[in-house]
């Protein structure tokens, strides 16, 4: 039986700034868990939900009927958990899989991409698999990260150097190489349906044109920063994950101005970023083992630790009241929920 583990935040470290201001169906295998505890109310809370070892959950992607999906990376699989009662089962994605990321499609399925296996995957609750190839020419794309646009077309970027753009009425995946080369890592979408992906090795954020596929070349004033993951927030706002500072930074596309704040720590390291539903901004620090949460009202960092050492959440996503990470070097999910 897996065991849903609870741990209570009893406190947290507040650092203010003082300058500046986000195929076919494979077999399900079950696994039975025990309802998780009770969280207290009164305080912020984690909840860690192991999954079966070996998975190295990479993404995780809470859905509209209460399940949260993962990619089990090394397994070939995707994951989902039922949180209420830790139950587990596992999809076969196929020989050669190495499924990267997953979102929530607005169908409701689960929306892959598949380095491995160089294709995009949607996935259906009942565990049926459409599998969309890139086209001859573009091998060893190496699928990251995906979102969905306003119009229905799901954009995807790939760290060889390429993004690209997938019509599920059709079937159709138009690919283009992406400006400075390799790099292309995580994806957003705008309120407003503009598409935007940062390049770690580029060390850039690219804005998307929708109708032609062209590439917009933002830089961050740090030089080299390896811009990792992007998340837009309610205003269109994209704040940006810079790996190699260790800064989070903000770029609003009304004025065009950039903004950094550094973490706190002797070392940060943050990888994933994603901002709630109150525009509070989240991120996963691997220099410290904690999630951090910045206030851009009061310019202010929070950071709570992680209940497992070595966790490395690789990206984060989340619905009201809740923030979801995949914990790859400890296999397990892990939720923080609001107070």
């Amino acid at each position: 039986m897996r065991r849903v583990i609870t741990v209570v935040l009893v406190a947290a470290t507040m650092l203010e700034l003082a300058a500046g201001r986000n195929g076919g169906a494979g077999p399900f295998a079950g696994l039975a868990g025990h309802a998780p505890p009770v969280a207290s109310a009164a305080a912020p809370a984690f909840q860690e939900y192991p999954v079966p070892r070996g998975s190295h959950p990479h993404d995780v992607a809470p859905a509209p009927s209460g399940a949260v999906w993962y990619t089990a990376q090394t397994a070939a699989e995707l994951g989902q958990l039922d949180p209420k009662t830790g139950q587990i089962r596992h999809i076969k994605l196929g020989e050669g899989s190495a499924p990267h990321g997953v979102i929530v499609g607005p169908d409701g399925a689960a929306w892959v991409t598949d380095g491995g296996l160089n294709a995009i995957e949607r996935v259906s609750d009942a565990g049926q698999i459409q599998r969309f190839p890139l086209p001859a020419g573009r091998d060893s794309a190496n699928l990251n990260t995906a979102t969905f646009d306003r119009g229905g077309m799901l954009w995807f970027t790939g760290q060889s150097g390429v993004y690209g753009q997938l019509r599920p009425s059709t079937g159709q995946v138009n690919v283009w190489t992406a400006p400075r080369g390799p790099g292309p890592y995580g994806m957003t979408t705008t309120p407003q349906g503009t598409v935007y992906f940062a390049s770690l090795a580029g060390s850039y954020v690219g804005r998307i044109d929708a109708a032609t596929g062209s590439v917009s070349v933002l830089q961050p004033p740090t030089a080299g920063q390896g811009a990792r993951r992007v998340w837009a927030d309610s205003k269109g706002r994209i704040w940006v994950s810079e790996w190699n500072a260790g800064n989070l930074a903000l770029y609003d596309p009304g004025s065009g101005r950039w903004r950094e704040w550094r973490l706190p720590g002797a070392h940060p390291m943050p990888y994933a970023v994603y901002v709630d539903e109150r525009d509070m901004v989240w991120l996963s620090d691997w220099g410290a083992n904690a999630l951090v949460r910045f206030d851009p009202v009061h310019e202010a960092f929070a950071a709570f630790p992680l209940p497992s050492p070595g966790a490395e959440i690789r990206q984060l996503l989340g619905r009201p009241g809740e923030v979801w990470g995949a914990e790859s070097g400890v296999d397990r999910l892990v939720v923080y929920k609001s107070p």
